[in-house]
């Protein structure tokens, strides 16, 4: 039986989640091709490149925005939170001079302009002083694969306020294969109800900011259909990480975990650390809820695969992934 199992000892987000099923084998130009059915490829493109935390060499996954210049995931410890204020944690000075050879294998399908993925991958507002001085080094061998879609004009859709009914109709008029629309709206569920749960509100009136809605739905709806076209039997995780500390989401400063990410998790085994910063992310939390068989310790796998899925923060002693591993379970 073919089974996958989620090794979240750094967290869980969406595009850790992304990046490490290409790591373990799945199609990213599948995805791309795919992702085109919900028809907003207009509003996005997508990166995947090589890079290395800590000594392991990972696939970092990106949504970028074609209409506000902002990265999303971009800091995929601050999903739909952002501006994380936790001055100490970062560890980063990334120094993301990440020995770009500029291989850069764009695919760029019109006049790149670039949209310059840098933007700190912060959304310009992350407080994170970093102080810690780690020179990560982040070496991204940047062999970065850019679905761009670059139309050189600002498509001012005004998606600033999609309701879950607004992303449950754009899902279900997908021509997407069934099963992949029942997982992603099973996911997106988890998430809207934690939030309507949070906000006293019924879950149809559950509005996404922009930056969420559209980097939810890529991640969303981008794991359902890489598990499925794994063709995976099983899915397993392990106890979720959840961080420690404060974040600064619309409403204020919070605690970490994020109301909407303990209401996703609960019933299921967190496990302790003393990690400043956001481990898990409301949509991190959402697709291991909803897709995981069994919560436990490493199973009892011939391994087929392994994949590692970076996060962007960077930590002084261990490596911000995601580990995937795949095999058969007797």
């Amino acid at each position: 039986m073919k089974t996958l199992y989620f090794d979240c000892f750094s967290g869980i987000s969406g595009d850790m989640v992304i990046g490490a099923l290409i790591d373990a084998g799945a199609d990213p130009e599948f995805l791309a091709q795919e992702l085109k059915k919900l028809k907003i490829d207009d509003e996005y493109e997508l990166v995947w490149k090589k890079v290395v935390k800590n000594g392991i060499t990972s696939t970092k996954f990106d949504v970028i925005l074609l209409d506000s210049i902002s990265v999303n995931n971009a800091d995929d410890h601050s999903h739909e939170h952002t501006h994380s204020l936790d001055h100490s944690h970062d560890h980063s000075h990334e120094h993301t001079h990440s020995h770009d050879h500029s291989h850069d294998h764009s695919h760029e399908h019109g006049h790149s302009h670039d949209h310059s993925h840098d933007h700190s991958h912060e959304h310009g507002h992350s407080h994170d002083h970093s102080h810690d001085h780690s020179h990560e080094h982040t070496h991204s061998h940047d062999h970065s694969h850019d679905h761009s879609h670059e139309h050189t004009h600002s498509h001012g859709h005004s998606h600033h306020h999609r309701s879950y009914k607004d992303i449950m109709k754009l899902i279900l008029e997908a021509d997407l294969s069934d099963n992949v629309k029942n997982t992603a709206l099973n996911i997106f569920e988890k998430i809207g109800r934690a939030e309507g749960h949070i906000h006293g509100m019924p879950l149809e009136q559950v509005h996404f900011h922009e930056v969420g809605a559209v980097d939810s739905i890529i991640d969303i709806v981008g794991a359902a259909i890489l598990f499925h076209h794994l063709e995976v039997s099983v899915i397993k995780a392990s106890a979720i990480p959840v961080g420690t500390g404060r974040i600064k989401i619309d409403h204020g400063i919070y605690p970490v975990p994020a109301p909407a990410t303990l209401e996703i998790l609960k019933g299921i085994p967190l496990e302790h650390t003393n990690i400043r910063g956001e481990l898990t992310t409301p949509t991190g939390a959402a697709i291991v809820a909803a897709l995981a068989d069994e919560f436990c310790a490493f199973p009892s796998l011939k391994v087929q695969a392994i994949g590692y899925g970076a996060g962007t923060k960077t930590f002084a002693e261990h490596p911000n992934v995601l580990r995937v591993i795949i095999g058969e379970q007797a």
